[in-house]
């Protein structure tokens, strides 16, 4: 008899953190860390390790200048360092300031619009990108599929 050293199931580890305890009350009011995993797992069947630090626009900004040499805080910075067909490591970054602010802007719910980005950014993580115009159209209509799926409604409808 042989054995499988690789289970059918996939071995994901999801490790969510917060900037600050205000940071992490906002968002617990808005989806648990378990609802969050269930839109992270949404997007992947692979293993590996997928970080999630939600923070404030101090620490978003500081990032995206170190990395993008943008001097202004963005949404969802992703920084994918290994993804293949069957494992993925990436650090994911939401600055929750500007989503919130996004989110009302764009009369969306704080979580419709956090569930749009967790995907968004996981999708990163996973290769995805929207750089050129059919990228973007690819990656925006597998963002549109899960978030159906998880009874989100279109995020670009009200763009």
């Amino acid at each position: 008899m042989q054995t499988n050293p690789r289970p059918n199931h996939s071995k994901l580890v999801i490790d969510i953190q917060f900037a600050s305890p205000a940071i992490e009350s906002t968002i617990e009011k808005t989806a648990s860390n378990a609802l969050i995993k269930k839109w992270i797992k949404s997007t992947t069947n692979k293993e590996g390790l997928l970080t999630l630090r939600f923070v404030n626009a101090a620490e978003g900004k500081k990032l995206n200048f170190a990395f993008r040499k943008k001097d202004y805080a963005t949404n969802v910075l992703t920084f994918p360092y290994e993804h293949s067909k069957g494992h993925v490591v990436a650090d994911i970054i939401f600055c929750l300031p500007v989503i919130q602010k996004e989110a009302k802007a764009q009369g969306k719910t704080l979580k419709a619009h956090l569930a749009h980005l967790i995907i968004h950014g996981c999708l990163h993580a996973h290769g995805f990108d929207h750089e050129v115009e059919k990228d973007a159209k690819k990656m925006e209509a597998l963002e549109i599929a899960l978030l159906k799926k998880l009874g989100f409604p279109n995020p670009y409808l009200s763009l």
